[in-house]
């Protein structure tokens, strides 16, 4: 299925948004998540399906200013 993830398409078969997080690197990381402009909490992102077309935006904090 084809997603959009943080403004850039990509190709994926993962079924929910943590694995998505996995895929990418992020598993463990502590970072913020949205579908389709729907904060996900990561207690629910392990039950968030994905489907073809969703947006998801991943956000780590940073540190400066």
């Amino acid at each position: 299925m084809k997603i959009i993830v943080n403004g850039e398409p990509i190709e994926t078969e993962t079924p929910t948004l943590e694995a998505l997080l996995v895929k990418l690197g992020k598993g463990d990381a502590k970072v913020a998540t949205s579908l389709n402009e729907t904060f996900v909490p990561n207690t629910r992102r392990a039950e968030q399906c994905l489907k073809d077309g969703d947006r998801v935006e991943i956000v780590a904090p940073r540190q400066g200013g």
